[in-house]
């Protein structure tokens, strides 16, 4: 399993700099924001690509996600990151979301990343059902998918309190409406917490979708705010420990955006404190039964 820091908390810095900052810290990847201020794909020209590519390769970094789930560049003053939302009553204001998939999926492809994340459908507005919401969503979302099979990209969904699919058995539920190999789950163990979902709980039975995890902590209120792993009430050691019984051996993302006045503070206390149960837990293993090489 590999550590990477999501680009969310470093809001105050360029992407330039993020990468410089996050490799410096020891992370061997990095979740690239398709947002403002780092990579607005509406708006991101052919040379901020190649500026992004640079400061990968100068700084050892590999991409180990596109989140594709915030939207600050559109400013809805309800909430910066959920809207326009999948399931927004306004067909003209969720193709905003729609469009912005379409070209995430294009910058994964042109940037070598594996695959994007996106929201879990939208609030449920006033009136709406959850059938009406969950019908809209997949109509929006088959677009997507279409553009994800021809580009080879995967296309991730991540539940997320207050949203359409909070929990797992309504993930399972919408996707098994889909026909694709390229959708996929992003595992958020915060927001399973935040759900009654202890995240050691549900490993095991959502590895089959699992292709990413976001790692965070939440305090035992289970109230969703970001806090630094470590600093909250979920068992980590327990938490990794399911996910190398898996044999899962990919990229295990820290998101904390909530910390944009001390990234750097927090992805090094994330990462010393990840690393230490990481070594707690033992070496990875193969299918064959050998330790994995890093």
């Amino acid at each position: 399993m590999k550590l990477a820091f999501s680009s969310n908390a470093y809001m105050n810095f360029s992407i330039e700099e993020t990468i410089r900052r996050v490799a410096e810290i020891g992370y061997r990847g990095i979740e690239l924001l398709a947002d403002v201020p780092h990579a607005w794909p509406a708006g991101l020209l052919p040379e901020r690509k190649e500026s992004i590519r640079k400061a990968l390769d100068d700084a050892g970094l590999t991409i180990s996600n596109i989140n594709a789930f915030m939207m600050n560049a559109v400013a809805d003053p309800r909430q910066p990151y959920w809207h326009p939302g999948w399931t927004d009553p306004d067909p003209h204001y969720r193709a905003i979301r729609r469009e912005h998939t379409k070209r995430a999926l294009h910058l994964a492809a042109e940037l070598g990343a594996p695959h994007i994340t996106t929201e879990p459908g939208g609030e449920l507005q006033p009136g709406q059902s959850r059938e009406q919401a969950s019908d809209i969503f997949y109509e929006e979302l088959m677009p997507c998918l279409e553009v994800a099979e021809q580009l080879g990209i995967g296309l991730l969904i991540e539940p997320e309190p207050d949203l359409l699919i909070e929990k797992f058995g309504e993930y399972l539920e919408f996707v098994d409406r889909l026909d694709s190999s390229r959708v996929g789950l992003n595992f958020d163990v915060g927001h399973a917490y935040c759900v009654n979902e202890d995240p050691q709980d549900w490993v095991a039975k959502m590895a089959e979708h699992t292709v990413h995890y976001h790692l965070e902590d939440i305090a035992d209120t289970r109230v969703h705010a970001h806090l630094v792993p470590g600093e909250g009430a979920i068992d980590f050691a327990a938490t990794l420990s399911a996910i190398q019984t898996t044999g899962y051996q990919g990229w295990l993302t820290v998101e904390l955006y909530p910390y944009v006045d001390e990234p750097d503070k927090a992805a090094r206390e994330a990462r010393d404190f990840l690393q230490e149960k990481l070594q707690q837990i033992g070496p990875e293993k193969t299918a064959d039964g050998e330790t994995a090489s890093e």
